[in-house]
């Protein structure tokens, strides 16, 4: 167990660290937001005391060390050449690339996702869930506040690259917590995609992801699953629970009537006004990837029923389980699509 004082330190830091970075128009205190958000989250990915957390731990520190140190490269590049040290104002070209090299480190965009799905491997449930939203926001913010600066067909090569990446290098994987950071990389590379062409929309796209991405490690929690094989054992513990989970990652594969099927919709949308149609339609096809590893752990979860030596079909003896949260976060991520014409008019 972490010392309580220890654990308040953190959560703070934790939740200080990115509302900084957002907070903040000049490139030093961004990076301090940065900085103080991998510091806090380190020890949570350590607090295992095992080999596999301990090598996450430090994978994940090194990488976003390595990434903030290029971020304040460009930050400083900019400044000597233009004289601003004011976030909005990057207008230098060189600095913009290395920028968006930074962010996409820190990210875990393809190609350098490489980091990823072994640190949520070795980090427990509820810190990769963390790791794969409230991680996400500050970087994210930094890229929306200098969307206008940045090179389109580098993001949009970095967002097809990671689509692909993150429906491949799932397909293989038996472990959730690696399919849910292959999810990661492929939700960011539609966000990615949309950024310097819609910068709201992409925001929509972080929200809608974050929510449907949650709901899915607390179910995960819930069920004390870690393995695509343990899925089949928990439909004993938890009947609707394991049922509404079919719904999360069909919705998290974009199919309609869901959640996840809006902001898809509304990036084809507006890669088909910007006459981006080979964009919009490698985008779908590469989709089908992922859709594929969402199909096959709803399979397992859903359809599939394990020998069984008993007569009964449930366990006669239940932990027991407070789940009242889970709720509206499962309304949340299956019922939001009907709010589109609305979404619209503000986008």
């Amino acid at each position: 167990m972490m010392n309580p004082h220890a654990s308040t330190i953190i959560i703070t830091s934790l939740i200080m660290g990115p509302l900084l970075t957002i907070s903040s128009d000049h490139w030093i205190l961004a990076w301090m937001g940065l900085e103080i958000s991998t510091l806090a989250i380190t020890p949570l990915i350590a607090k295992q005391h095992h080999p596999r957390a301990i090598e996450a731990a430090t994978k994940y520190f090194l990488t976003q060390a390595a990434a903030s140190t290029l971020i304040l490269a460009s930050s400083i590049t900019n400044a000597w050449q233009t004289g601003q040290w004011d976030i909005t104002q990057m207008s230098n070209t060189p600095s913009c690339v290395i920028l968006t090299t930074a962010l996409a480190i820190k990210l875990g965009l393809a190609p350098f996702h490489f980091w990823l799905p072994e640190v949520l491997q070795g980090a427990t449930t509820m810190t990769a869930m963390i790791l794969t939203t409230w991680q996400k926001l500050a970087p994210l913010s930094l890229l929306l506040m200098t969307a206008q600066s940045m090179n389109t067909p580098l993001t949009v090569t970095l967002g097809l690259t990671s689509i692909i990446i993150g429906g491949w290098g799932g397909l293989n994987q038996t472990q959730l917590r690696k399919i849910m950071a292959f999810s990661s990389i492929a939700h960011l590379g539609w966000m990615i995609t949309i950024l310097t062409l819609s910068p709201k929309l992409m925001m929509l796209t972080f929200y809608t992801y974050a929510i449907m991405t949650s709901t899915m490690f607390l179910m995960i929690k819930l069920l004390e699953t870690n393995k695509v094989s343990m899925m089949m054992t928990s439909w004993t513990k938890l009947p609707m629970l394991n049922a509404t989970m079919m719904l999360i990652l069909m919705s998290l594969a974009g199919l309609p009537p869901l959640t996840g099927f809006m902001p898809k919709w509304l990036i084809i949308q507006e890669l088909s006004k910007q006459h981006m149609y080979f964009t919009a339609t490698t985008m779908v096809i590469m989709s089908m990837l992922s859709l594929f590893f969402y199909l096959r752990t709803s399979y397992q979860a859903t359809i599939t029923l394990p020998p069984n030596s008993t007569n009964s079909t449930q366990q006669w003896r239940h932990k027991p389980h407070q789940s009242f949260y889970l709720t509206p976060m499962i309304m949340l991520s299956t019922t939001l699509l009907p709010i589109v014409p609305t979404l619209l008019t503000i986008i």
